[in-house]
């Protein structure tokens, strides 16, 4: 049975402004986490936020002499699934959409590349990363 309509929660324009804040905070926060430990593990971060049109790439980097495309995800649960799990094929292609315009623009096409995943999870005392190196293909399908 369903609560009264007094007694259910409202959520206006102004209570989704503010979940869309707090979501966007926890990206930026756990985008330059990633960024950390990739520097720690001996990445070079050479852009962040990369947009184009069909997609985004949220870090790119050199390492061992190849470009790398960062996808960053994070869950503080994990009830449908972990922050890795929930990469798409199609949120894959897009980061590989924008992957191939940062290589087009800063002339990248002709160097060896890999689509890494650093997952992020919020987890007491403090936050735990995975990376997952060559995660998935130019072509978004899942290589582990």
């Amino acid at each position: 049975m369903t609560a009264p309509a007094r007694e259910r929660r409202r959520t206006g324009p102004e209570e989704a402004r503010e979940r869309a804040r707090e979501a966007r905070a926890r990206g930026a926060a756990a985008e330059a986490l990633a960024a950390r430990h990739l520097e720690a593990a001996g990445y070079l971060v050479v852009a962040r936020n990369h947009r184009a049109r069909r997609g985004e790439v949220d870090l790119v980097c050199r390492h061992d002499g190849m470009l790398v495309f960062v996808e960053v995800r994070s869950r503080s649960r994990e009830d449908y699934g972990s922050p890795a799990e929930s990469v798409t094929v199609r949120k894959a292609r897009r980061v590989v959409a924008a992957a191939a315009d940062y290589a087009v623009r800063h002339g990248g096409l002709d160097q060896p590349m890999r689509f890494d995943v650093v997952a992020v999870h919020w987890e007491e005392p403090g936050p735990r990363l995975e990376l997952w190196r060559n995660a998935f293909d130019a072509d978004g399908r899942p290589t582990l």
